[in-house]
């Protein structure tokens, strides 16, 4: 592909003002020209760049900021200095400068923040799509489950998911999983026994991590460092980026970090984009498509988007109405610990987890509720301590003893991520204090709840632990505490999707409403975030924003 793409750098020579002796060679911007542009190098924009590449004949460049990391080769001495010493095993995956105020991922990296997730892929179920006409809180999508499920298991076919379904009812499906599900440690299944005898059904987690060969990948052995899988059973986005490089499909920019988008003269289409790359900062890159994506991610899209103001858009491109860097979602989780009545014996694969959708599909309700349910091993508790629960104080051969007394018994944690509502005020906006290399504003975001959040937590939180409850209650064993949390999980939003202009940054399908050749896809179209992990969902919009993309572009 590499040689299908027109780079040109042509050089003028500038007048020379009176008080310079001598002329001076200015070089004109280097010119990348595609048939698509795609900034960002995530896992959005490996389902994309993919798929166009199967479907289409286009030239396609992905341009990323951060560096490129295909390292699987040294990946097992990374993990092994992990484990020794504590380092970091992706040190180059950011771009120093390039953050801003508020939760956000520094992942910055060709493969993004998919280079070292946990790889948990549950789909959002049919009331995430509806909660204003199912419950009367929060907004609708514009799409459906129906929409979106066959693209869903296309996702879960490109990434490679290991999965068992769960009961049809709770956890719809019209095909099997790509692969059976990773085998359950001895451990976990004591615990789903011990859960189950609440009535609450549980299955294992969904994974995208290969319990058999899967394109050219291994098995997963289960070695528990997920966030650098040694072997490649994990799926990444590298994989697919050195895939489509070697077979001369795209065109990848690393290091290139994209500034703002140019419209067309007299246009609301999008003409070129400028860059700067990072090893020759002096130097402007010119990036001309027919067709632009924006897949950097639920941040920097719409932080790219502002940044890119101009005379005819002066809040932001996409963002007549307003609209660019609100209604940022995500959820919240509630954690508790329990003390078994029986013992466990770590050291198996202790990442992996129970789940159960029976509150995410609760039928009718009086008042909204709705949350994921999972079921993991714990070290906590376990624990030396100096004193009892009743504040005794432990020293010498008492605090030996109430340590050995406490390993007899195993230890659970249960987590519920609970469905939070956006509110218009939670946004994304430019920070003028702080500038990146380039001169940039960088980036502030301020969550804020929905009224009906506000409303209807202490109700959830009850609701929540009164679930714990009825697990201890029913499996045996003791509540050490539960713990709920302010951070929101599995971000999105900032270019959601809407059925108008006036409700949406991007029409059902991702593209901008105000521009007709550019694209936002991904997590920054989410509605709303649902109640478990984003990833699938994020992947699945990616591959139905391609889907109509392609019928656009030169055939294959």
């Amino acid at each position: 592909m590499t040689t299908r793409l027109r780079a040109r750098t042509a050089a003028r020579t500038a007048k020379a003002p009176r008080t310079v002796e001598a002329p001076r060679t200015v070089e004109a911007p280097r010119t990348v020209e595609a048939d698509v542009c795609i900034v960002g190098a995530g896992i959005s924009s490996a389902m994309v760049a993919e798929r166009l590449a199967e479907t289409t004949g286009a030239r396609i460049v992905v341009v990323e900021a951060g560096n490129r990391i295909f390292n699987l080769e040294d990946r097992f001495a990374l993990r092994r200095r992990n484990l020794d010493y504590g380092e970091n095993p992706w040190p180059d995956d950011h771009v120093r400068g390039l953050t801003g105020r508020g939760i956000q991922s520094r992942s910055m990296a060709v493969g993004g923040l998919a280079l070292h997730w946990g790889a948990t892929t549950p789909r959002f179920t049919p009331e995430d799509f509806a909660v204003r006409s199912l419950y009367g809180v929060g907004d609708d999508w514009p799409i459906g489950w129906d929409d979106i499920e066959p693209w869903y298991q296309e996702a879960e076919e490109r990434i490679g998911v290991a999965g068992e379904p769960g009961p049809q009812e709770l956890d719809p499906r019209s095909a099997p999983y790509p692969m059976p599900p990773l085998p359950l440690s001895w451990n976990l299944g004591r615990l789903r026994e011990w859960g189950e005898r609440s009535g609450i059904p549980f299955w294992p987690n969904p994974v995208g991590k290969n319990s058999r060969p899967w394109r050219g990948r291994n098995v997963c052995v289960r070695c528990d460092t997920c966030t650098i899988c040694p072997t490649g059973a994990k799926y990444s986005p590298d994989f697919t980026f050195e895939e489509l490089l070697n077979a001369g499909r795209i065109e990848l920019l690393a290091r290139t970090l994209v500034r703002r988008l140019v419209l067309e003269p007299g246009s609301d289409r999008i003409g070129h984009a400028i860059a700067v790359d990072r090893d020759r900062p002096d130097e402007e890159v010119r990036l001309v498509a027919r067709t632009f994506v924006v897949a950097a991610g639920y941040a920097w899209s719409s932080h790219l988007l502002l940044l890119s103001a101009q005379d005819r858009f002066p809040t932001g491109l996409a963002n007549r109405h307003d609209l660019v860097g609100r209604y940022l979602c995500g959820h919240r989780g509630i954690n508790a610990f329990v003390e078994l009545p029986f013992r466990l014996y770590p050291g198996i694969y202790g990442m992996d987890s129970l789940l159960s959708k029976r509150f995410q599909r609760p039928g009718p309700l009086d008042r909204y509720v709705r949350h994921d349910l999972r079921i993991w091993e714990s070290a906590y508790g376990r624990e030396p301590r100096l004193s009892r629960d009743d504040g005794e104080l432990l020293l010498g051969d008492a605090a030996l003893a109430d340590w050995r007394e406490r390993a007899q018994h195993g230890a659970a944690r249960m987590r519920a991520y609970w469905d939070t509502l956006p509110a218009a005020s939670s946004r994304l906006t430019l920070d003028g204090s702080r500038r990146t290399a380039s001169g940039d504003p960088t980036l502030r975001i301020d969550l804020a709840d929905h009224e009906d959040t506000v409303r209807l937590r202490a109700h959830t939180e009850e609701r929540i632990r009164t679930t714990f409850e009825r697990i201890v209650d029913a499996g045996g064993g003791r509540l050490l505490g539960v713990f709920p949390g302010e951070l929101q999980d599995h971000p999105g939003g900032g270019c959601r999707m809407g059925a108008t202009p006036e409700t949406g940054v991007t029409d059902p399908w991702g593209r901008t409403w105000d521009h007709e050749n550019l694209w936002v896809i991904g997590a920054p179209n989410l509605v709303t975030a649902g109640c478990n992990n984003g990833t699938l969902t994020f992947a699945a919009l990616a591959l139905r924003s391609a889907s109509r993309i392609a019928q656009e572009l030169p055939a294959a």
